[in-house]
């Protein structure tokens, strides 16, 4: 029913296992908000919009279980039709996974435009992750 979790340095909290967070919880959740927050923030910023969009775009996916959609900033590598997004700590985040097996439709913000594409991930025998998209004309 009830477990008791350490979060962070603080003392054990008593949650429900269904709405545990893996590795931090809430305190986490809140930090990665904001550094998401400023990432899309120096994206869009006329100053330095142009070098970090370079580098930097905006993914939106609709959630396989939850039927949510979800927006997130990525760093991206673009040759052609194919961009590539390789996932750092690919064993605490959760969104690359709902493009395993056969993958899964999205959308990326390139060159001021959306453009839908197909996403596939792969975990190579390092363990590192990579989102292979295939854009749509």
């Amino acid at each position: 029913m009830f477990a008791s979790i350490w979060v962070g340095w603080g003392r054990p909290h008593k949650m429900d296992r269904g709405t545990r967070m893996r590795r931090g919880g809430v305190r986490i959740r809140r930090v990665v908000d904001r550094v998401n927050t400023c990432a899309v923030a120096q994206r869009e910023s006329p100053r330095w919009g142009h070098w970090v969009r370079r580098y930097l775009t905006t993914v939106t996916y609709t959630g396989r279980r939850s039927g949510r959609s979800f927006t997130i900033p990525v760093a991206y590598r673009r040759r052609g039709e194919y961009v590539r997004i390789p996932v750092k700590l690919p064993d605490a985040k959760n969104w690359w996974r709902n493009f395993t097996g056969t993958g899964g439709p999205l959308s990326l913000e390139l060159d001021g435009a959306p453009r839908a594409g197909h996403a596939v991930a792969c975990r190579d025998e390092r363990g590192r992750v990579t989102v292979i998209v295939r854009l749509r004309d």
